[in-house]
């Protein structure tokens, strides 16, 4: 894997880490690519979790802002389609994915984390959409999609007309991040939420994240029949039946993905 973005997996944690805190870990074009290898790699690999964090002081800054030159729109077109191979690498994964944030995130990086389907803040954090200060869209990396079904229509639309960016107490305050703590509890908070989530049972989790996303585009009927289907296939499994012992004999359960 490129140096850019790292791949560690480990206790049953995949950790993928933006490793260009020269830059603020914007994401240059080369970098999306990598970024994705990087991702479908923690989706393959026998982690349970996975977790999206960025190294230095900083997240991700979003797109790097050296490769604003003048292209053709097909170029362009191209490019800004590119850049959300990652957010369908995060959402597509069977696996849930905790971006632990900390510094600046915002525009793309605000876009990756709003993907990822937990969020824990360190308090000196910095989030936002500032695309149209320098006169581009608000919508872009998928901020058009995740930020208004997060923090409600009214509040999208002013921070994406504005560009402004919010601390970690409103961002927690909104619902746009779910944990905020000091940061040099961060690391900590984020290990536990990993260790948490990678106990759990890892074919339920899968279901429960396809049924969540599929429920945004469907109307309530075909979202019933998803989650029927859905709790047939988890109703088989070895792992609700452990669940259901564990919870008889008051202990805590084992999955094993089965």
């Amino acid at each position: 894997m490129n140096s850019e973005v790292l791949v560690d997996v480990s206790d049953g944690i995949a950790t993928v880490t933006l490793n260009r805190p020269d830059r603020l870990n914007a994401i240059a074009i080369p970098t999306v690519g990598r970024l994705v290898e990087a991702l479908e790699e923690a989706a393959a690999s026998p982690a349970r979790v996975v977790v999206l964090a960025g190294s230095g002081t900083h997240f991700c800054a979003g797109a790097d802002q050296a490769e604003m030159e003048p292209r053709s729109p097909q170029d362009w077109e191209s490019i800004v389609r590119h850049y959300l191979d990652p957010i369908h690498a995060i959402v597509g994964m069977d696996k849930p994915v905790i971006a632990a944030l900390h510094g600046d995130t915002v525009g793309g990086g605000l876009g990756l984390a709003m993907a990822c389907d937990i969020r824990i803040a360190a308090r000196g954090i910095r989030l936002g959409a500032p695309f149209t200060k320098i006169g581009l869209a608000g919508c872009d990396m998928s901020a058009g999609w995740f930020l208004p079904r997060l923090v409600g229509l009214g509040t999208a639309q002013e921070l994406m007309f504005t560009g402004r960016l919010v601390d970690a107490e409103e961002a927690l305050g909104m619902g746009l991040v779910h944990r905020v703590v000091d940061d040099a509890d961060h690391a900590a908070e984020v290990a536990k939420w990993a260790s948490r989530l990678a106990a759990g049972p890892p074919i339920a989790h899968a279901w429960t994240k396809r049924a969540i996303h599929r429920s945004l585009g469907v109307d309530m009927a075909a979202e019933f029949e998803f989650e029927i289907f859905a709790q047939v296939q988890c109703l088989q499994t070895a792992d609700h039946r452990e669940g259901v012992a564990a919870f008889q004999e008051k202990r805590r359960p084992e999955y094993h993905g089965a």
